[in-house]
């Protein structure tokens, strides 16, 4: 699951670089109440596709003049790609049931995408299912593009066969602070017990700080994003905290600085992962593992504790000619009973209010799933702002010249990357 989210983000370097088509999205009237048959694409997990189908037939029987026709995503180098592709051509399918939150600034740039606003009760529909989780979702023209769908809230796996190999309580090992974070990183490879503490992707593509810096930076700060007002946030010392924790990882040889050759969590060379609860199918079988949130500098209560959500939306978009079904299927995708069939075929969380309570039957009967559940009403998404891509991969650049490589301060990468993403946030 990890990989395919990887890669059907990676492409979003391309859609950068794509020539706009008009300033801005919309929808015209007509085709904003218009009702009848729709297309829709669906993400290419066989789990979702499952979800997606089911769903469909059961909108099919109760809606035969309003008749969807569903698809996995066209083959391509990524999804992103794809879309993008399809609406520089004019011809995106009304839903895609897999929207990267990053992708959607330049999915609006290009025209691309309807505001939900522009229906009746759009904006308090995403409001009321998500809650007070859903203006992170807002665009900076104070509309809603995307409303926000299921999440992977990001927690760090262990394995407790190797802390109890290297010494260390497997039920209960110190991984609040950080300083208890390094120490109990420090014992397991000293002890042999494996040939890292943990294992991030040290390479240079702009996702992958969503996957070490910025869950433990949503976490040290109590919830905030990465450009706020328009402005960066991490020029701080929350940010330098973060910042020094890895590279003391990377420095004292705990966090290998080459890519892993395959999975270095399932393989056991790593003790632990930064995952989503994706891993719990994934490794469930074949690792003894626990789950910890992520660590800060004075160790947090778990139920403070924020993190990055990474999330994947759904959008309607403008070349729809339906879009009065296209709302109407939306919010029977998104729907009480369909957010908990979602939860039930994937194990990914829906971003709805409440969670734990409304689908409490669920988190009993699956119970690995409920720590998963709880984190996911304290997630971080990553902002909605122009140029979104190029300020990650600016800020990717400096992190990985100081923190993973030691080649330049750390201090100094932060405000170079602080005062690079300020000027893109700025622009249009």
């Amino acid at each position: 699951m990890r990989s395919k989210v990887m890669a059907a983000t990676l492409s979003v370097l391309a859609l950068t670089s794509m020539a706009a088509c008009g300033g801005g999205s919309g929808s015209s009237s007509d085709a904003i109440d218009a009702k009848g048959p729709v297309k829709v694409w669906l993400s290419n997990n066989p789990e979702e596709i499952a979800w997606g189908k089911a769903m469909v037939k059961k909108w099919n029987a109760a809606n035969p003049d309003e008749l969807v026709t569903a698809q996995e995503i066209p083959a391509g180098t990524t999804s992103e790609e794809v879309i993008g592709a399809a609406i520089t051509a004019g011809n995106a399918p009304c839903l895609v049931f897999n929207t990267a939150p990053a992708a959607v600034p330049q999915f609006e740039k290009q025209g691309g995408l309807v505001p939900l606003d522009s229906f009746q009760g759009g904006a308090a529909y995403v409001e009321s299912r998500t809650g007070s989780a859903a203006e992170q979702y807002k665009s900076p023209d104070g509309q809603y593009y995307q409303i926000p769908w299921k999440s992977n809230p990001v927690m760090i796996f262990y394995n407790k066969d190797i802390m109890k190999k290297a010494g260390i309580d497997p039920e209960n090992p110190p991984l609040a602070t950080y300083d208890e974070f390094l120490a109990t990183s420090s014992t397991v490879v000293e002890s042999g017990a494996a040939k890292a503490a943990i294992w991030p992707a040290p390479t240079s593509e702009f996702f992958q700080s969503w996957f070490d810096f910025y869950p433990l930076y949503a976490a040290e700060t109590g919830g905030t994003q990465m450009i706020e007002d328009d402005k960066a946030t991490f020029d701080s010392d929350a940010g330098k905290q973060v910042a020094d924790f890895w590279a003391t990882l990377y420095s004292e040889g705990l966090a290998p600085k080459e890519a892993a050759s395959g999975d270095a969590f399932a393989d056991g060379d790593s003790a632990m992962s930064v995952v989503g609860p994706w891993a719990v199918a994934v490794y469930g079988d074949s690792v003894d593992w626990g789950v910890t949130p992520v660590p800060t500098s004075a160790g947090t209560s778990p139920d403070e504790t924020y993190t990055f959500s990474d999330a994947k939306n759904i959008a309607i978009y403008s070349a729809c000619e339906n879009q009065g079904t296209a709302w109407d299927l939306l919010k029977f995708a998104t729907s009480e009973e369909q957010d908990g069939k979602l939860l039930e075929m994937t194990g990914q969380m829906p971003l709805r209010e409440n969670l734990e309570s409304t689908y409490s039957d669920y988190f009993k009967q699956n119970p690995d799933y409920t720590l998963f559940a709880d984190q996911a009403s304290r997630t971080v998404e990553v902002p909605n702002v122009p140029n979104s891509i190029a300020i990650w991969q600016a800020f990717r650049d400096e992190y990985s010249s100081a923190v993973i490589f030691g080649k330049t301060p750390v201090d100094e990468a932060l405000t170079k990357a602080a005062d690079k993403a300020t000027e893109l946030a700025g622009q249009s």
